[in-house]
């Protein structure tokens, strides 16, 4: 039997993954020189610690918020419209945003109100982009070569994460404006290549009311139990442990290493999370899909109570990088999960359910950590976290029987959904 070809060895999915690259440099970069204004903002306007990091706490949900209320719109958008026109204009809509935060750096106009409100529209962009750039990879490859997409695809993801953080801390040291310049040249160019990528085939979806077929996305998760489990496991886990979201405070008042020690914390989970992808894409894992995803969750957990209780900036980087690696096999094993138990028509609005639980899981965790850091301090907050989500990796792992005993990726045999008229 031949072997599957590359991922790379189709243009398209070299166009996806370009993309997908560059525009993680550019988030990241974007999404640590936010933190930092905002923190550092407050604290320069007189507000103490607690009353900082209840700013980063509102940052996260002012981001996470358009996507709890788009979901059932983004992802039927998703299944109706292009889904590379989605991701085009997301790109430029971040383009945009990165452009006006520039000019208010270069004017020295940056202000709470305007930061908060320009994440705002960087959650709404987030929000249509997620659901679109997900429904459209598998889009780009064989099945037989999906698993290993994935992997590649995730590989762009971390290295765009390991550059972003540090790129943003060094350009902000050497001017307010220059990483947000970068940002906008580097959005520009994610919607060059995604301009690339060919029309692609795409399901017809039966005639029925527009929120009939939203609401058959949230029934279609809900009645899949390993997709369910398995989006819902991360929204829990990552939620608690939102130790990211007070790196800021471990940078400025903790570990006091600045806003260059910032990016180089930001860089450690994605360094790790880099080095499990590119091994997962060499040696994907292939049975006993389940449990190594419980287990690399319960890892993740452990990891964040050791960075929460470390003074030390090597021992800080280290906890970091094992977290990132035990990050990347669930979101590895979660992704090919979700893709091939979902048929094509309905990968939209599953999307972005997941996209809402993986952001939920994310934003609203920076979220749950920075009001949590408010009332019993940034460490009391990221050690309880971490427990939390070893809880909630035992508890998932008796609520979910079927993801826990799944051996393999193989989907069952789906039969085309039939969506209800309302």
């Amino acid at each position: 039997m031949a072997p599957a070809p590359h991922p790379f060895s189709f243009p398209d999915f070299r166009a996806y993954w370009v993309a997908r690259f560059s525009s993680t440099i550019a988030q990241t970069a974007m999404v640590v020189v936010i933190g930092w204004q905002v923190y550092d903002i407050a604290r320069r306007g007189g507000m103490d610690v607690p009353q900082a990091s209840f700013q980063l706490g509102l940052i996260g949900m002012v981001q996470f918020l358009p996507l709890a209320l788009l979901t059932l719109i983004v992802g039927w958008v998703a299944d109706r419209v292009d889904r590379r026109w989605i991701a085009r204009s997301t790109a430029l809509i971040e383009a945009l945003c990165a452009a006006s935060l520039g000019w208010m750096a270069w004017h020295g106009t940056t202000t709470l109100p305007a930061l908060f409100v320009i994440a705002a529209f960087l959650g709404v962009a987030r929000a249509f982009a997620g659901p679109a750039l997900g429904a459209l990879a598998p889009n780009l490859v064989p099945p037989e070569v999906l698993p290993r997409a994935i992997a590649i695809s995730s590989i762009a993801w971390q290295a765009g994460a390991i550059g972003g953080p540090p790129i943003g801390g060094l350009l902000y040291g050497i001017s307010a404006w220059l990483p947000y310049a970068v940002a906008l040249a580097l959005f520009l160019l994610t919607f060059a290549v995604l301009m690339l990528i060919r029309p692609v085939p795409r399901t017809v979806i039966a005639k029925a009311h527009p929120v009939r077929q939203m609401i058959d996305g949230l029934h279609y998760v809900r009645r899949n139990k390993v997709v369910f489990g398995s989006i819902s496991l991360d929204l829990f886990a990552v939620l608690l442990g939102g130790a990211t979201a007070m790196l800021p405070v471990y940078a400025r008042d903790i570990l006091h290493v600045g806003a260059h020690g910032l990016g180089i914390l930001r860089a450690a989970p994605a360094v790790g999370s880099t080095l499990m992808g590119v091994a997962l894409g060499i040696r994907p894992i292939r049975d006993h899909v389940g449990i190594k995803m419980f287990a690399a969750v319960a890892v993740f957990g452990a990891a964040t109570v050791g960075f929460g209780l470390s003074t030390w900036l090597p021992l800080s980087l280290g906890f970091l990088a094992i977290l990132g690696a035990a990050d990347m096999v669930s979101v590895f094993v979660r992704q090919t999960l979700i893709q091939l138990h979902t048929p094509n028509e309905m990968r939209g609005r599953v999307g972005a359910v997941s996209s809402l639980f993986v952001s939920g899981s994310n934003e609203m965790g920076e979220a749950e950590s920075g009001f949590l850091a408010a009332a019993i301090g940034a460490m009391p907050a990221v050690v309880i976290g971490g427990f939390g989500a070893i809880g909630v990796t035992l508890l998932w792992a008796w609520l979910f029987p079927q993801l826990r005993k799944a051996k393999t990726f193989d989907p069952p045999i789906i039969e085309p959904v039939q969506e209800e008229r309302l």
